[in-house]
């Protein structure tokens, strides 16, 4: 049974009922992104929406639930008589799961059929299934790349496309898109999020009676679901009925200039890209207008979608909090009213979900005061004397490409070569399975041997199931960037420390575009820490490195095999992800017994064990000890400084010539 609506009430979610009220509304404005931390119901908000969804009229047998009042004349279960009659059933959610494959969500073909019959035999996805209803992709920040694209796709032209080897198939994907995530996994890129046409932030109360009514709520569904929900099936009712109320209005609603020019004026004013968000803004603004059973789009409207519709197109990288100045925006809005606008001061009222937050407070920034000299990673240990507050992070900079050799099989992505389903075709096989990706050329030459022998007499080629091959293909996996970061009182020397951030962040930067999975081990002192269990979430990642303190001893050891039982762990967890570590250290070790003969040994486990590595040398000055590339050595890996690191750096360049050349 559906979980009702009103059990969310008591939960901090005003924004996201409201957002999915006014899809409900108005479908157009182009569906919502919840963002919240576990355990905060964002699931069951979205299932319980369902429940007050008018029933649909779909045509009797459709496999593509065509209206029968206007068919689709492009369906493939049709052609359809318009003005039929039709059959009522409620309207569905479709839950897309982040593992799903191409096939599952479009559809596929019977490619044999198709080239030995010459029919379209299709068999229909979710995307389908949704049409006229709801979509639901949960951790849509997990989901595979080339899935959002096609789900998005769809979502704006209100269609699915399915193209294999001349055969194509079309039918109509209207729906609703919700897609929910924790931004602790990792987040959506940029051009993606502005897909979406809303979004909204939800948190869990720190009201102690509101959390005592989630339990108490929690705990009465559970005993009698039914009798639950019969408690509040009259106001279930009643929010339906106003849904249904507000689409029969929504036509009528009238969006001014001087509404327009509130919103054009917001959207200039927060440098949002591209001209979507002034879309999805009027579009949002009439649908809370037909809601409050307006048929005139007043400034508070306008404020109340600019809360909804531009926090998340306000984020330019990985490591900016989305978020809306609501003083800026008030000011705006003022400054834009023009006199045709009926309600110019528009203090809206409503919840300010999406504000924006001051940034942390960092404290008085590291000037190099009472910093340790060259020598000083004889100092105590963390905790005493010798720790240095953490240094601010340079400035971050395009880096070189940095790959695993060889071809992997691992999770899609942007980083090393690998046997994917996407990328271009290297070669066919016969199938393992369910054909996937038919390789036309060679499923021709593995069955014209036999046309005679198969009695083929016309002009139609004689295709079998043993004859179909699957194409092999090559592109880019995501890797397990795991970054082993020396923060010892030699890093500390010379404000070599803010440097060394920079550079992290950067790789962070280009493994968030990689779609890599990240991790952080540190060493200082006596010990190593993980930092960072391997994530999704760079945002993660940059937090911990800008929180990061340093001083002490250099344990290079202790960082190598912590580093080395991370790698050990995930190996279990996701076999097919091959790792690439990035030791970030000066090559000085100088903490426990025989610390120099230790860190070698353990810097040969990873050599055995054929793992990728990549030493960043951040030694400085003029007389250098060449520790890094000895260790790089040691790894099996290479040695880049810090400027060899950059992705324009000459010193770079001339390096990858002579390594070429050699």
């Amino acid at each position: 049974m559906t979980t009702p609506f009103p059990f969310t009430a008591v939960v901090d979610q005003d924004d996201l009922r409201l957002a999915l009220l006014l899809n409900a509304v108005s479908p157009s404005v182009g569906g919502v992104l919840v963002r919240g931390e576990k355990g905060t119901a964002k699931s069951t908000a979205v299932r319980a929406l369902t429940t007050l969804l008018p029933e649909v009229s779909v045509v009797p047998g459709c496999r593509f639930s065509c209206d029968p009042a206007s068919p689709d004349p492009g369906c493939p279960d049709g052609p359809h008589e318009g003005g039929g009659g039709g059959a009522s059933r409620p309207a569905r959610m479709v839950e897309l799961p982040v593992g799903a494959s191409e096939d599952r969500l479009v559809g596929a073909l019977d490619i044999e059929r198709a080239l030995a019959e010459g029919v379209k035999a299709f068999e229909p996805g979710l995307l389908a299934a949704a049409h006229r209803g709801i979509l639901y992709v949960d951790e849509v920040n997990l989901l595979h790349d080339h899935l959002v694209d096609l789900l998005l796709d769809a979502a704006a032209m209100g269609a699915s496309y399915v193209e294999r080897e001349g055969v194509s198939v079309r039918h109509a994907a209207r729906f609703l898109l919700v897609g929910t995530m924790n931004p602790e996994e990792g987040e959506l890129r940029p051009q993606l999020l502005d897909r979406f046409g809303l979004t909204v932030e939800v948190s869990a109360s720190r009201e102690p009676e509101k959390r005592v009514e989630v339990v108490r709520r929690r705990l009465a569904y559970d005993d009698d679901p039914a009798g639950f929900a019969a408690r509040w099936a009259d106001e279930e009712a009643a929010v339906r009925q106003r849904i249904v109320a507000a689409r029969e209005l929504l036509p009528s609603v009238r969006l001014g200039d001087g509404a327009l020019r509130q919103i054009a004026a917001t959207c200039a004013a927060f440098e949002v890209d591209g001209m979507r968000a002034d879309i999805v803004m009027a579009r949002t603004a009439t649908a809370l207008a037909a809601w409050a059973g307006r048929t005139e789009v007043l400034a508070e409207d306008v404020r109340q979608a600019a809360l909804l519709a531009l926090p998340h197109r306000r984020r330019r990288n990985p490591f900016d909090a989305p978020g809306l100045d609501e003083d800026k925006l008030d000011e705006t809005l003022e400054a834009s009213s023009g006199d045709d606008d009926p309600d110019p001061d528009g203090d809206g009222g409503g919840p300010g979900g999406g504000g924006g937050q001051p940034g942390p407070d960092e404290g008085p920034a590291g000037d190099g005061a009472g910093a340790q000299p060259e020598g000083g990673e004889g100092e105590p240990a963390p905790g005493g004397a010798g720790e240095q507050s953490p240094a601010p992070a340079a400035e971050p900079f395009r880096t070189k490409v940095l790959s695993v050799p060889g071809i992997g099989e691992g999770a899609a992505g942007r980083r090393s070569r690998a046997r994917t389903e996407h990328g271009r075709t290297t070669g066919a096989r016969r199938p393992q399975g369910t054909l996937t990706k038919l390789h036309l050329a060679a499923t021709v030459r593995a069955a014209a041997p036999h046309q005679r022998a198969r009695g083929r007499s016309g002009r139609g080629l004689v295709v079998r199931r043993d004859d179909l091959r699957q194409a092999t293909r090559e592109g880019r996996e995501g890797n397990l960037v795991l970054f082993v970061v020396d923060a010892s009182g030699s890093m500390a020397a010379r404000q070599r420390m803010g440097a060394v951030k920079g550079a992290v962040l950067s790789l962070l930067l280009d493994a968030y575009q990689r779609r890599d999975k990240v991790g952080l081990v540190t060493f200082r002192g006596s010990a190593a820490d993980v930092a960072l269990p391997p994530t999704s979430s760079v945002d993660a990642a940059a937090a911990r490195l800008e929180s990061l303190p340093t001083g002490g001893r250099t344990p290079l050891a202790a960082g190598l095999l912590k580093a080395h039982d991370v790698l050990r762990v995930e190996r279990l967890r996701d076999p097919a992800r091959r790792a690439l570590v990035v030791v970030v250290t000066d090559g000085r070790a100088t903490g426990g017994p025989e610390p120099v003969a230790l860190a070698s040994r353990a810097a040969r486990l990873f050599a055995a064990e054929g793992v990728a590595s990549v030493v960043v040398d951040c030694e400085s000055g003029p007389v250098r000890l060449g520790l890094a590339g000895r260790l790089a050595g040691e790894l099996g890996g290479t040695a880049v400084t810090l400027d060899e690191l950059r992705a324009d750096s000459i010193a770079g360049l001339v390096k990858d010539v002579r390594r070429r050349a050699a």
